[in-house]
């Protein structure tokens, strides 16, 4: 006997998607026999291979029109009995509508990131949860997932790109936007103290090449990251993906934050430490320089928090 047909929409980005991961996965895991299809953008469609809780995916490229055409298209065929948008926008809303499901589940108007986004759902979920993750189990749990699971399946990766052979921290030092990201000069001043007090390289990942001095750079796709993050000792994070996706894979490190709620968009789990200057007050104005608050983390703050978790690991890896 088959289960429901649920169409769940989550783009992007990359930490978004992340968050989304445990509700997915106790949607599935309460439905029996459910089919459980995810709309997402192709660029991070990567982050759902392998996933056991993911039957097929639909992908909406927003960065061209011909993009919402043919998710358009995709959507009048299969034929859901319901809709989740976990993205709480209109354009979400818009193609959580094209599907023609009966029911479609969202966030009311006082939880949605464009409240307008709520006249699209015939259900529109209060939210009691504050972080992003537990914001999204709550929308689960109001579509029928009545045991949820915290959970984040992701895919192995692969290696892509030169990583040190010994122990490595491991950097991600862009973010979505300028102010949430930690100057460039203060990773130099964690590179050589790492380098001369543990014997550690500090190893700059991105997508292309980022130059800091006494760091490894390490340039590679998702996969490449996944597989990095796997493998360090630690990691020094900022409020982006690739901070989400270390917590998300339990790892120990420290995350820097200013402009930007820890409470809510921090790392989640509890491996991660978060550094916040007490002065700092929240803003999302995406400036292209580090926010002042930022700054105020110095490179000392970082070592020292790092310390704490960097030693045993360290120690660990150079006895394998």
């Amino acid at each position: 006997m088959s289960g429901p047909r649920v169409l769940v929409i989550r783009l992007g980005s990359m930490g978004d998607v992340i968050h989304a991961l445990p509700a997915v996965a106790s949607l599935k895991h309460s439905l029996p026999h459910s089919s459980i299809t995810w709309m997402i953008d192709p660029k991070w469609s990567v982050l759902l291979e392998g996933n056991p809780y993911v039957d097929s995916a639909l992908f909406f490229d927003r960065r061209v029109f011909a993009g919402f055409r043919h998710a358009w298209r995709q959507l009048r065929r299969p034929g859901f009995d319901f809709v989740v948008d976990f993205q709480g926008l209109i354009k979400s809303g818009v193609i959580a509508s094209a599907a023609r499901a009966e029911r479609i589940f969202g966030f009311n108007w006082a939880a949605a990131r464009e409240p307008a986004a709520s006249w699209f759902y015939s259900n529109r979920v209060p939210i009691r949860g504050y972080h992003a993750v537990e914001r999204n189990l709550d929308l689960a749990a109001a579509a029928g997932a009545h045991s949820l699971l915290h959970t984040f399946p992701l895919p192995e990766g692969h290696p892509e790109g030169n990583l040190p052979t010994g122990p490595f921290v491991l950097a991600c030092p862009v973010a979505g936007w300028g102010a949430k990201q930690w100057p460039l000069e203060y990773y130099e001043a964690l590179a050589e103290r790492l380098l001369s007090e543990f014997g550690t390289q500090l190893v700059i990942n991105g997508p292309s090449a980022i130059s800091i001095r006494g760091a490894h750079t390490h340039v590679s796709g998702i996969p490449g990251l996944i597989h990095a993050t796997r493998k360090a000792s630690a990691i020094v994070g900022i409020d982006s993906g690739p901070l989400h996706l270390a917590a998300a894979m339990e790892k120990p490190g420290v995350a820097i934050y200013g402009p930007t709620e820890p409470a809510r968009h921090g790392p989640f789990g509890g491996t991660i430490a978060v550094l916040r200057s007490p002065t700092a007050s929240t803003t999302y104005k995406r400036t292209s320089e580090p926010h002042a608050s930022m700054r105020a983390i110095s490179p000392e703050q970082v070592f020292e928090a790092l310390e704490q978790v960097l030693e045993p690991h360290v120690k660990a890896d150079k006895r394998t």
